[in-house]
């Protein structure tokens, strides 16, 4: 592997091991944690399943499954390798961005759902009511994030360009 180089390679283990486990408390599976967190720690951002198994010491299955969860959650990409069938995953600098908006798409369509089963259940029962309570909370956090999301990249564009 190609990364890393100069920098002590159990620290960088165990801050990957770290960040992963913060990440499974929030709710990330295990292996998927750990592959994005090592993608995170490399420092071009990109690595090969070959690269990921060497380092987490999993099974190239186990990368598999991982990418794969990783991708459909839009917090990382793959990429062909020029001239090679192999391909590297890699995490991008607006991956959150990335994650957050693709989330976007979800919470309009659990909005849509939340908001007929309050047609169907009847606004005034107690389980309409609380699904228009939780409608009411996705509309609120939909309106907020945009905003946050328009302050970051100003943000961002300022801090780092």
């Amino acid at each position: 592997m190609t990364e890393a180089v100069g920098r002590d390679p159990e620290a960088v283990s165990a801050f990957v091991e770290r960040f992963a486990a913060q990440l499974v408390e929030a709710g990330v599976p295990r292996m998927p944690a750990r592959v994005f967190a090592a993608l995170l720690a490399s420092d071009t951002g990109t690595l090969t399943s070959a690269e990921l198994a060497g380092q987490l010491r999993i099974s190239p299955a186990a990368v598999s499954g991982a990418v794969r969860y990783l991708a459909q959650v839009h917090l990382i990409s793959r990429e062909r390798e020029p001239g090679s069938r192999r391909e590297r995953y890699r995490v991008h600098s607006d991956q959150w961005y990335e994650a957050l908006t693709s989330r976007e798409a979800i919470i309009k369509r659990w909005e849509a759902a939340l908001s007929e089963g309050v047609a169907r259940l009847g606004p005034e029962s107690p389980a309409g009511r609380r699904l228009a309570e939780t409608l009411d909370f996705f509309e609120f956090i939909e309106k907020d994030v945009a905003g946050m999301m328009e302050r970051w990249r100003a943000h961002r564009d300022r801090k780092y360009g």
